[in-house]
């Protein structure tokens, strides 16, 4: 039997929160949809469609229910005829090729009537705390047409393509926590089935999947009629979902310093666990040999045509090579095994390749690591006060133990403060400008928590550091946040980036990967540095399938077909 060794610590936060590791962040067996898929096949959760009302013009609303060991959900999709010059990834479109909600138990038909006057309408309509989400989804165009004109000739469409592409259609928003009307995030935090983050989101996303290879097959039925074949279900499994996201999500990894750290401690955490093993047998050996091969057909199917990852691509792909060979020289039954195959990583792979080889390494140890999960949601922020009676000296202590790197930058220098992160009035959404060549300072958002905290150290160094913080908050009320992100930082060592948010060369798709690798999200393709598309169950099993045997390894493929 395996022992840990508690001698090996979780990675210093000082490394594992630059923007340029958070961009390289992979999934792993913590990421939140096969956290859902798990727990579902493991659940034995009942799927239906007790609704599928769509006409051959592909419009029309469906229901899609999901009943759990308590409680049912269910997706309440509606297909739209949507003309080509309206079809948009923008969140200042206005209409979708399909919109949809969770609904939190089986609508009636009152309330599909009430949805189908505002769920279409998207931010223009309003929803009710009966209702989790909402979302929207466009089509591949071209992957779509393929589908519908394969299978209506009564012939399969091309795995090429599919495997390009990875999805039917892209969700452009997925909102929930009370936007727009739906239920507060309080309504089902003690839930246990979505009690963990973003879990109702991750149903929501998975449910949707499963409407859009209906309405494909339902499209293509309506033009082929008799002759029309049935969408094979090996290669509808590899039909995921797209996702377009954009600055939106940004600075939610900002604005939630303690929800965020519980992600990466928890990640943190399971990697330190299974680096501590001082052996592993030839099971978990053969499994992680396994998982690797089987991840190296999934990038082989990555492709970007931004230079940034285009770039990283390049270098993973040479890390493959390097893993492969270090590999097939190196004994992982003892010795610390997976703690020198890390160390190894260090000096030998880009932070890509280290990234991954931290997530594979997890794959043969589910009773390990695999209940850390429930640590992942975020009980404290709500209630998180500042302590007014900490003396500054011990508050200057906190800032320069998240902030010290940047307390001697010049702030007033152009490089080091070149955007700032502003609310736009016409959608209600983040933005990042340039603070020397647009009017947008004075609506400047906090979420340059670097600059904020070196300046809050720069006031309080006038002050006794035994006085209580209180009073110098009394005197300079705006330095209020950077003293409670400061106290926060005591509950949260992985709450804060290490880089500067608002400099000249700040990268926000680094910021997005971060967040959407705990997702599950695969195969990420930067639009530009602002914006990114990736997918999201590509190879998971749909409901009639699933079982506890394939509700976690799918995002692996075993083979190409």
């Amino acid at each position: 039997m395996n022992t840990v060794n508690p001698n090996i610590e979780r990675r210093d936060p000082a490394t594992v929160m630059r923007l340029s590791r958070l961009g390289s962040l992979h999934q792993c067996r913590l990421s939140f949809m096969r956290q859902l898929t798990r727990r579902m096949a493991a659940e034995q959760w009942v799927f239906s469609r007790p609704v599928f009302d769509i006409d051959d013009n592909g419009v029309g609303h469906a229901v899609y229910s999901a009943q759990g060991p308590d409680r049912t959900y269910s997706l309440v999709a509606f297909a739209h005829d949507l003309p080509p010059e309206q079809r948009s990834d923008r969140v200042i479109a206005e209409a979708w090729d399909a919109t949809f909600t969770l609904f939190d138990g089986v609508p009636t038909k009152d309330d599909i009537q009430r949805l189908s006057r505002n769920v279409p309408l998207q931010e223009a309509g309003r929803v009710s705390e009966n209702e989790l989400s909402l979302s929207r989804a466009n089509r591949s165009v071209r992957l779509w047409a393929h589908v519908v004109d394969q299978l209506a000739a009564g012939q399969q469409p091309d795995l090429a393509q599919i495997y390009k592409v990875g999805y039917l259609m892209r969700t452009t928003a997925v909102y929930g926590s009370g936007k727009f009307g739906a239920a507060d995030r309080e309504k089902i935090a003690d839930r246990p089935e979505v009690s963990g983050p973003f879990q109702a989101e991750m149903l929501s996303v998975y449910l949707t999947r499963i409407f859009v290879r209906d309405l494909v097959q339902h499209m293509a039925n309506a033009k082929g009629g008799t002759q029309t074949a049935q969408l094979a279900p090996d290669i509808a499994r590899w039909l995921g979902i797209g996702n377009s996201t954009g600055l939106g999500m940004a600075p939610f990894i900002v604005n939630h310093p303690i929800l965020f750290n519980n992600w990466i401690m928890v990640r943190e955490e399971a990697i330190a666990r299974v680096r501590s093993l001082d052996a592993a047998t030839d099971a978990e050996v053969a499994m992680f040999r396994e998982i690797f091969e089987r991840s190296k057909l999934s990038i082989s199917w990555w492709r970007s045509e931004h230079p940034i990852q285009i770039e990283k691509l390049a270098a993973l792909n040479a890390d493959l090579g390097a893993i492969a060979a270090h590999l097939d020289q190196t004994d992982l039954t003892e010795n610390q095994p997976w703690d020198r195959l890390i160390l190894w990583s260090r000096t030998a792979l880009s932070e890509e390749g280290q990234e991954l080889l931290a997530s594979l390494i997890l794959e043969p140890y589910g009773e390990l690591v695999d209940g850390l999960a429930s640590c992942m949601a975020d009980g404290n922020s709500a209630a998180f006060t500042i302590d007014g009676a900490m003396p500054v000296a011990q508050v200057r202590d906190l800032i320069r133990s998240s902030f010290g790197w940047a307390l001697d930058l010049d702030w007033s220098a152009p490089e080091h403060c070149a955007r700032a992160w502003y609310v736009s009035e016409e959608k209600l959404e983040p933005r990042l400008g340039e603070r020397f060549e647009e009017p947008i300072e004075e609506y400047e958002q906090p979420l340059a928590p670097a600059r904020d905290s070196a300046l809050a150290d720069k006031a309080l160094a006038d002050w006794s550091g035994e006085s209580p913080i209180a009073e110098f908050l009394l005197r300079h009320p705006e330095h209020r946040h950077a003293v409670r992100r400061a106290q926060m930082s005591r509950l949260a060592p992985y709450g804060e980036i290490s880089d500067n948010t608002i400099s000249a060369e700040v990268l926000p798709i680094d910021m997005l990967r971060a967040k959407l690798s705990f997702f599950g999200a695969t195969h990420f393709d930067p639009r530009s540095d602002r914006w990114v598309r990736i997918c999201m169950y590509s190879g998971a099993p749909y409901p009639e399938e699933l079982s506890p045997e394939n509700a976690d390894l799918w995002v692996y493929p075993e083979r190409a077909q």
